[in-house]
């Protein structure tokens, strides 16, 4: 399983420890918070190494919490990489 794990931080150069402890943190996390949401996305930014404008993370935070989607890795993974 380790080199599942090393060939994924190859790939993408996300090391696996830190994408564990951020699923771990979205297992009990309130995504009605917008606080709660906002430091999830700077979280992931950070992880994905992408940085993320105030108007992008507010159109995230927006259609997260007044939209109630649902929220996971790739969900705001997928709303970083837009182009906008």
């Amino acid at each position: 399983m380790d080199s599942f794990f090393k060939n994924i931080e190859k790939k993408t150069g996300v090391n696996m420890k830190d994408i564990l402890e951020l699923a771990n943190s979205l297992q009990n996390a309130n995504f009605k918070d917008e606080k709660t949401v906002r430091g999830v996305i700077k979280r992931v930014s950070q992880i994905a190494n992408k940085p993320v404008s105030k108007d992008m993370e507010d159109k995230i935070v927006e259609s997260i919490v007044k939209d109630g989607k649902s929220l996971d890795f790739n969900t705001i993974s997928n709303m970083i990489n837009k182009k906008k």
